[in-house]
C-alpha cells in the first residue's frame, strides 16, 4: 500500500536539476507523524512546489531564450513550475479536506514537459489506500 504525503517530502521533475520540497500548507487540519498531509490539490507553484533548480526543457521560454543566445547549446534556465493539473492519481479510498489524499505513487505534470514525482514522502509508519 503507498505512504501518504506529508510537509516535507522531496520532489523531483524529470527536467529539473536540483530536488524539492513540497510545502503542505496546514488549512486541513490533517496531520500523519505530526505533519499535515497533502491533497492531489497541494499542486500550486512556488505555494506547494518549490522550483527545481534550473529546468533543461526547450518547452520553458526561459531555457530557450538562453540556448538560443548561446547559438544553440542548451542552457538550462530558471525553474518556474507551470502545473494546470492536480497530481494523479490520487488516493481511491483515502480523502483530505474532501479531495484524494497525495500518495507516494502520484505525478504531477508541468506544462514545459517535466514529471514531478515524489522521492520521499515523508511519512513512514502510516498507509492509505
Amino acid at each position: 500500500m503507498p505512504l501518504p504525503v506529508v510537509t516535507g517530502a522531496t520532489l523531483m521533475c524529470t527536467q529539473g536539476l536540483a530536488p524539492s520540497v513540497l510545502n503542505v500548507l496546514p488549512v486541513r487540519k490533517i496531520l500523519v507523524e505530526s505533519k499535515p498531509v497533502a491533497s492531489i490539490m497541494d499542486n500550486k507553484p512556488f505555494v506547494n512546489i518549490l522550483p527545481f533548480g534550473l529546468c533543461i526543457s526547450l518547452a520553458n521560454p526561459i531555457t530557450a531564450a538562453q540556448t538560443t543566445a548561446a547559438l544553440g547549446v542548451l542552457t538550462p534556465g530558471t525553474c518556474t513550475p507551470m502545473l494546470p493539473a492536480p497530481w494523479l492519481p490520487g488516493s481511491p479510498t483515502t480523502l483530505v479536506g474532501g479531495e484524494p489524499a497525495l500518495n507516494n505513487t502520484c505525478t504531477c505534470i508541468c506544462a514545459y514537459g517535466g514529471v514531478i514525482s515524489i522521492n520521499n514522502p515523508g511519512a513512514t509508519t502510516e498507509l492509505i489506500g
